[in-house]
């Protein structure tokens, strides 16, 4: 006897949960999307910016070895405070040779004024001597002009005419004389003002050498320029420095600002004064406010070593960078955790 096949069982029903997941998941995401897109239509954002402030470098302004360092790696230090200390013996040994050619040159000047001062008193003898001597000639002359009308009258012999005429003659002479030796002594005048001159522009010299000198000393000193904390110093105590050459670097602590590099293509919302948000990628949890202080004037790349020409070679287009400066608010409520070089995320929105 055949039995009859039995009917199919119906067939169970999927569950529901399965698709509530799915639906759940596709809407969360649809969210999640929708507020991502919305974002960044309304916001313009760039993580090209990190932390800048004021870095100082310090530099020997003389060379020479190193004969103190009173500060370490990463110390603050405050304006004026005493940072390195050059050997100055040297400079000490050319001052002390310096002032000794000075005060040499001193007694020079004071002997060249003694000189244009005696010769000076010899010029007013001179003149003297030169009114002694006319009067001398004129009576002379008065007395041979006398003699030669008494001798063609018969009245003194040839040989009183002769002395007469000698005694005018010699008298003559010696005025001669007188006048020669004063335009040499004011010849030398002259020469001993020069002189004089010449001794207190050397004099001058000197000092200028002296104070130069001393000048240079006082750079043996190297003090802070700026407060701050001290950077890694590469130098030691024996170690011989050239003028200029960095010893190391103050990093300002107490003012701090961002610098933002955003796309061509973001900058057409930015102004200043605009409001930004910042997020520091060493404080995640941290969100500090700002504004925009000022737009730079060029691309970042007109700033590199080698600028771009775009007419020379194939161009290829590429999208340049705008370095944006951005003050941070309430600068003091933060400056002790910023950090020059800190990476941050900027947040605008396109209002």
């Amino acid at each position: 006897m055949q039995t009859q096949p039995q009917e199919n069982s119906p067939k169970k029903k999927k569950s529901p949960i399965r698709f509530i997941i799915l639906a759940l998941v596709l809407g969360t995401a649809g969210y999640f999307g929708y507020q991502k897109i919305s974002f960044n239509i309304t916001h313009e954002t760039t993580d090209n910016a990190q932390v800048e402030t004021q870095i100082t470098p310090v530099l020997p302004r003389v060379s020479g070895y190193v004969k103190s360092v009173a500060i370490k790696d990463y110390d603050s230090v405050k304006v004026g405070d005493l940072l390195v200390e050059l050997d100055d013996a040297e400079l000490q040994s050319q001052l002390t040779e310096l002032e000794a050619d000075y005060n040499q040159a001193e007694v020079d000047i004071l002997n060249a004024k003694a000189s244009l001062n005696q010769a000076t008193v010899s010029l007013s003898i001179n003149k003297g001597a030169i009114d002694i001597s006319d009067v001398k000639r004129k009576k002379m002359e008065a007395d041979y002009i006398r003699d030669k009308s008494l001798f063609a009258a018969e009245a003194i012999t040839k040989k009183q005419l002769e002395e007469s005429k000698y005694n005018y003659e010699t008298a003559s002479k010696q005025f001669d004389n007188t006048k020669n030796d004063l335009t040499s002594a004011e010849s030398k005048i002259n020469v001993l003002q020069s002189a004089v001159k010449k001794t207190e522009a050397a004099m001058s010299v000197k000092n200028a050498k002296i104070e130069q000198t001393k000048l240079k000393i006082s750079y043996t000193k190297i003090y802070a320029p700026q407060a701050g904390k001290i950077g890694k110093k590469t130098i030691s105590e024996g170690q011989f420095v050239q003028a200029g050459t960095p010893l190391f670097s103050i990093v300002n602590d107490s003012t701090y600002w961002i610098v933002a590099n955003y796309k061509e293509s973001q900058i057409s919302k930015l102004f200043q004064g605009k409001d930004v948000t910042i997020k520091l990628d060493a404080y995640p949890e941290l969100i500090l406010k700002g504004t925009i202080n000022s737009l730079s004037d060029a691309t970042g790349a007109k700033f590199a070593l080698l600028p771009p020409d775009n007419s020379s070679g194939n161009f290829v287009k590429v999208t340049q960078r705008l370095p944006v400066k951005i003050n941070i608010t309430d600068i003091n409520k933060y400056k002790h955790i910023l950090r020059a070089g800190l990476s941050a995320y900027i947040v605008t929105d396109n209002k």
